[in-house]
């Protein structure tokens, strides 16, 4: 676009007067287009609005100044414009075909206007996109002149030497060369008429760019182009008797002059699969010099002249059949000038299923409509999807089952704490993704459930009890799960306490065992307690109160992981089933619960001596999402060398951050100091332990 250059008011009404020219002359738009055109400088100097454009000149005019709009903005995203993706994407964007016309004139008159300019940077980028993207679009609508002018300034901006050196080379020779010509065709067209075959006969010099690309491509001189000069004779015939006439002529010019056979390409009994028929032959002309003769009907060349057959497919531009179909109408309707009044009601209606977003870098992907945030993060990289946890889209943070929109830029969040969960396969829209999220899930449930398998087994080991699987099973099934995977799954997802699975366990087995010997029924009268069994008790209790101590022996207890005690933390005991002991916070979540069903179980508990141990705490913390937070966070906790960073996750969304920080530490003392250091962080707005 020309935003590339810095342009005046008066300098960009001059320019729009120039391209409304190149419109009317060489294109044949008038109306709507031009004034559209002519009020683009008034639009962007705020003189005038969309709104009022509308109401004064109509809503055509208003719906080209809207599309050209977006198509200033998607070029803000600094593109790759030698994409597939792009042009589609810049055709879905103008809703009004007259917004491409518009855009391949003023790239014309830009490139004119460019020729003395210092900004040498912009010129070579402008050239660029002219080559890439401009010159393909005016093949395929049939503006053949402008496309050569396109490519020809192209060439003569980025390859400087090289143009200037083909066009000396033409100038010197041109008086040679037609006349050259003019003895190639003369006799031909003689004997071609002489054998009964109606016909006329063009010949024509290759474009600079074309024997350009022909010198780089066959890396020769400008001496060694095959096919600088090119004939074309276009018979008039029936259809019937096309292909006769055309290899008649074939052979008469063959006799007449040495052919390369290497260079035949016969599309007249095979035509190419776009519809493109024609007979191309390398002949070896007077003076040594190789010509190219293409051999065709009216109607073919009607075909290949007004893009039906594509012609500028063998060219080398590709493209996707809608597309073709649709600029081939749009060609038709240019061509005949009663086709001009029914543009004002043509509407993009391709790619209505499909979306094209930019990556941060520019890079352009093509989605079905209705993809995610997700499914981007899985085409980039299978490890990018797994870890995804939302996205930002055009610097707004979304969660990852935001749908996209063409012209999106999507940046993707990740955190190493993130998994696939078995939800997102309703998230996603491409098999690509479903597929890569099933294969996650698979390894995933694989690696926990044997993690957790072996967690528990190492628990059944330190507390020295035996596991009985048939036991196990009954527990497994007891609890409510279908499947043994599920079990193992929400043991390694911490859903599952590993201890009340093993407390489930003791009570099945001792319901489960057969009465024998002194396991007999007794009265209640009967019953003596048996004053061994609760010695260690004795040992650490004092007063009625638990003393926690790294040293006590003969007494199984355990911190309690629903919230997580450390040294100093006010504190009770709870005795389980199997006569361990779990030490709680007194401001535990599950306290209330404990104390109202289990009153007889709770136990006074104090800590005894100094905190010489590493506790596990989890923290959350809740802020502005500015840069460097995360930084200024961690590097509190590694200055500290008592302090340990277990693990850190942080979700972000419309501009705040929340995240948990798991931190091993000795005491609740240097907790409350660490609680304070975070909440001086500038942009931290709450810091509390879970």
């Amino acid at each position: 676009m020309a935003e590339k250059f810095t342009f005046t008011y008066e300098e960009k009404k001059k320019m729009a007067a120039q391209t409304a020219e190149i419109l009317t002359e060489e294109i044949g738009l008038k109306g709507d287009a031009t004034e559209a055109v002519l009020l683009i400088p008034e639009v962007e100097a705020g003189h005038i609005t969309l709104e009022e454009v509308e109401k004064t000149k109509g809503e055509s005019v208003a719906r080209i100044l809207h599309g050209l709009e977006r198509i200033r903005q998607l070029y803000e995203k600094n593109p790759s414009v030698e994409s597939e993706n792009f042009r589609n994407l810049l055709l879905s964007f103008a809703e009004d075909m007259r917004v491409i016309l518009i855009m391949i004139a003023n790239r014309v008159n830009l490139m004119r206007q460019i020729r003395d300019t210092d900004n040498e940077e912009a010129r070579q980028e402008v050239s660029q996109e002219a080559a890439y993207l401009y010159a393909p679009l005016a093949h395929k609508l049939g503006l053949y002149n402008l496309k050569r002018e396109l490519e020809d300034l192209s060439l003569k901006y980025m390859e400087h030497d090289a143009y200037y050196h083909i066009r000396e080379k033409l100038s010197a020779t041109k008086a040679a060369r037609d006349a050259y010509i003019e003895r190639f065709i003369k006799p031909v067209e003689e004997k071609v008429k002489a054998a009964g075959i109606k016909c006329h006969i063009k010949g024509r010099t290759k474009s600079i760019h074309s024997i350009w690309q022909k010198m780089k491509k066959q890396k020769c001189p400008f001496e060694g182009v095959y096919d600088l000069f090119a004939i074309r004779i276009i018979i008039d015939c029936p259809q019937e008797l096309e292909k006769m006439q055309c290899w008649q002529a074939y052979s008469i010019v063959t006799d007449m002059y040495q052919p390369n056979p290497k260079r035949l390409r016969d599309w007249l009994s095979v035509p190419k699969s776009n519809g493109y028929e024609s007979l191309h032959i390398t002949v070896l002309g007077p003076e040594q010099k190789w010509v190219e003769v293409q051999i065709r009907t009216e109607r073919m060349d009607e075909i290949a002249e007004r893009g039906v057959a594509a012609h500028w497919r063998y060219k080398g531009v590709k493209g996707e059949s809608g597309l073709d179909e649709w600029l081939t109408g749009i060609r038709n309707m240019l061509e005949h000038s009663e086709g001009m009044e029914a543009m004002d009601q043509f509407k993009m209606e391709l790619y209505e299923d499909e979306v094209f977003v930019f990556t941060p870098r520019g890079d352009l992907f093509k989605f079905p409509a209705g993809a995610t945030v997700l499914d981007f993060a899985y085409h980039i990289h299978s490890k990018i999807g797994n870890q995804c946890t939302g996205g930002r889209i055009n610097g707004r943070v979304v969660p990852i089952r935001q749908e996209l929109k063409s012209g999106d830029q999507v940046e993707i969040l990740t955190s190493a704490n993130q998994k696939p969960r078995q939800e997102w396969l309703n998230i996603v829209k491409t098999s690509r993704a479903k597929s890569k999220i099933r294969l996650a899930l698979k390894e995933t449930q694989v690696k926990d459930g044997l993690f957790a398998k072996e967690m528990l087994e190492r628990k059944f080991r330190n507390r020295k009890i035996e596991q009985d699987e048939g036991t196990m099973f009954h527990v497994i099934k007891k609890m409510g799960f279908k499947e043994v995977s599920d079990f193992y799954k929400q043991i390694a997802d911490g859903v599952l306490d590993t201890n009340d699975v093993i407390d489930k366990f003791l009570e099945l087995r001792e319901a489960e065992k057969v009465i024998t010997g002194d396991n007999v029924a007794r009265s209640a009268s009967e019953f003596e307690l048996d004053e061994s069994k609760i010695a260690g008790l004795n040992q650490a209790v004092n007063d009625d109160v638990l003393v926690i101590d790294r040293n006590l022996k003969g007494l199984d207890y355990q911190l309690a992981k629903c919230c997580s005690p450390i040294y100093g933390d006010p504190v009770f005991g709870f005795v389980t089933i199997s006569g361990g002991i779990k030490i709680h916070r007194m401001d535990c979540p599950n306290a209330p619960e404990l104390r109202r069903r289990f009153g007889y179980r709770i136990v006074k508990a104090k800590w005894s001596g100094k905190g010489s141990s590493q506790y596990s705490i989890t923290l959350r913390i809740i802020g502005n999402d500015d840069i460097g937070i995360v930084n200024n966070l961690t590097s509190i906790i590694s200055k500290d060398e008592k302090l340990v960073l277990r693990s850190i996750n942080i979700d972000s969304h419309d501009g705040l951050f929340s995240g948990t920080l798991v931190v091993m530490i000795n005491d609740n003392t240097r907790l409350e100091a660490l609680i304070k250091k975070l909440r001086t962080v500038r942009g931290v707005k709450q810091v509390e332990r879970i």
